[in-house]
């Protein structure tokens, strides 16, 4: 799959919508799809304020980036201005607290948002949608509650996810029926693991504590990821020099080795710090790639001096490495990557952020950071012939 990359500028455009959600394979189901399934939003949240809600993205059959309604008809975004100019209003109502509500969902790659109480301030501008980004303290959308799913509808199947890459907030579950009558459902939380989380990186210190953004009443609004902190400055940005220096000296002599794909256990590459490098060998001893001395916002990002492109040898390896170092293996396993969940975030330098996110998902599985697939932690529901889909906007605890 494609995994959902951090946002880098202040304000990001559509283009970005859609590249964080799975792009399927093969069309082998392509006469089971329809153009749209249904979707049922479920509200057990407890809060009584209106929810609204968007389905935002790109339309898969014509590449046009819109909205969908209700019905799961599209409509296409009308051009954009410099500054941004607001966007038609694409929300409808969802439901009640203690109802549910179904619509249609479109083949689209993009996303579902939902706010409460009040509506997404969206703009265009020539580039496309601008999006919420609440790590900018300026974004009009800062003080509102709200979240997003991410998934992708195409005649391979549904994917669709909970994501953790750019915040955590209100939360919610994701889940479908598959072709063959069985349902599969993740996001779902601890009871109150929402307020566990924010209160987890508040005793944390060291900075953590600067992630966690509040109401008016003291309650949780949001906690931003890490990488966005670093941007916002409300984390230090060598939170993670520590570790990533000692994995620095291990591999100066030690060899890092690295079987980046699952069926093909051959396939390996082996790492070894070469001044102020760290060289990637193939089996023949050629070097394939090198990777500069991270820091602490690429490991976060996953991007930067741990960018992993789209080919089969640099970007496998930097997904590999960009995992190992926000669960803090690369110290305790030379071999990687490492799927055992039992050894994740044991450093007392580590994604914290990561850590208490899992540590609060009933089933443990999480998108705390862009590669966090690697191994299969993610919080991801898919099927090849998808009956519905559903949302759960689930209780704050």
């Amino acid at each position: 799959m494609l995994s959902p990359r951090k946002l880098t500028a202040s304000l990001a455009v559509a283009a970005s919508i859609g590249a964080i959600a799975v792009v399927g394979g093969p069309a082998e189901h392509a006469s089971a799809v329809p153009d749209t399934i249904p979707l049922t939003l479920k509200n057990d949240s407890g809060n009584a304020e209106q929810v609204y809600v968007y389905v935002i993205g790109t339309e898969l059959a014509s590449g046009t980036q819109g909205y969908a309604d209700e019905s799961g008809a599209f409509h296409a975004w009308p051009a954009g201005g410099a500054p941004p100019v607001p966007a038609p209003d694409a929300s409808f109502e969802g439901p009640a607290n203690g109802g549910s509500k179904t619509v249609q969902l479109p083949k689209f790659s993009g996303r579902v948002y939902f706010s409460y109480g009040k509506k997404l301030d969206f703009r265009l501008a020539d580039g496309g949608l601008v999006q919420p980004a609440v790590q900018n303290a300026d974004d009009p959308n800062h003080d509102t509650l709200f979240n997003w799913t991410e998934y992708t509808l195409n005649d391979s199947g549904l994917w669709i996810n909970s994501t953790q890459v750019d915040m955590f907030s209100a939360p919610y579950s994701v889940g479908l029926t598959a072709g063959d009558g069985s349902t599969k459902q993740t996001g779902s939380l601890k009871p109150g693991g929402y307020k566990a989380v924010a209160d987890g990186l508040t005793q944390q210190g060291g900075g953590w504590e600067g992630l966690v953004q509040t109401q008016g009443d003291g309650s949780p609004l949001r906690v931003l990821a890490p990488g966005h902190g670093i941007g916002s400055g409300d984390i230090p940005t060598d939170v993670l020099d520590d570790y990533i220096n000692r994995v620095w000296d291990k591999y100066g002599t030690d060899t890092l080795t690295v079987t980046p794909f699952k069926d093909q256990p051959d396939t390996k590459f082996f790492g070894k710090v070469n001044g102020d490098k760290m060289d990637f060998t193939d089996g023949s001893g050629a070097v394939v790639t090198s990777f500069e001395k991270p820091d602490s916002d690429s490991v976060f990002g996953c991007y930067n001096k741990l960018d992993a492109p789209n080919d089969q040898v640099r970007g496998p390896i930097s997904r590999t490495l960009c995992a190992a170092y926000n669960r803090s293996t690369l110290l305790t396993n030379s071999e990687q990557p490492d799927a055992d969940n039992s050894g994740f975030y044991q450093d007392d330098v580590t994604n914290h952020y990561a850590r208490l996110i899992h540590g609060q998902m009933q089933d443990g599985q999480a998108y705390a950071f862009a590669f966090d697939d690697v191994g299969n932690h993610e919080s991801l529901v898919h099927d090849g012939d998808p009956k519905d889909a559903a949302i759960t906007l689930e209780s704050f605890g």
